[in-house]
């Protein structure tokens, strides 16, 4: 299992990690498809190869095509988006929020899978990106949609653990050089 390889590739000194990573993918009370779509956008988000290679495999083999597609374009609309509105959010200058943004996002309309599952890979994307007002637009969907605050923080824990196994990883190899 590829998650047992990611698992046993963690360092020593970040066996919390270890642990985690275990326990929000391997013991996740998310259904199938909202699980491994977050897995497969945070991962991608992580801009970690060994976390991306390990993990894309078994999240393919529990999505569809669909859901495989979405979520990896949930993870290159929330790139652009998030780093264009927290831009937004940081400048002093209220103005630019009055501008127009001009950049295509058809994808958030029209994901082709639910759009619970879409907010909420959205989310944890801006969750690892820090984008304080994409993480509020799409909490506030998700929440006038029903989803429990429970789900909302289960995303964003897949998406603080992968962040950090990825920046650790890296950090083992680039040490290892």
């Amino acid at each position: 299992m590829a998650l047992d390889d990611l698992k046993s590739a963690v360092p020593d000194y970040a066996k919390d990690l270890k642990l985690n990573l275990g326990s929000v993918i391997g013991n996740s009370d998310l259904p199938q498809q909202q699980l491994w779509g977050t897995v497969l956008a945070c991962a991608i988000a992580s801009r970690s190869p060994k976390v991306l290679r390990e993990l894309e495999p078994e999240a393919k083999a529990n999505l569809s095509a669909e859901a495989y597609t979405a979520a990896k374009s949930a993870a290159a609309i929330m790139g652009m988006n998030n780093v264009f509105y927290r831009t937004r959010h940081l400048l002093s200058d209220p103005e630019y929020g009055n501008l127009r943004a001009g950049l295509r996002m058809n994808v958030i309309g029209n994901p082709g899978v639910d759009k619970v599952d879409f907010e909420l890979w959205s989310l944890a994307v801006s969750a690892i990106n820090g984008c304080g007002m994409c993480l509020d637009s799409h909490e506030q969907v998700l929440r006038k949609a029903g989803v429990e605050r429970e789900t909302i923080q289960e995303a964003v824990k897949i998406a603080a653990v992968l962040q950090a196994v990825g920046a650790t990883l890296d950090a083992k190899a680039a040490l290892a050089e």
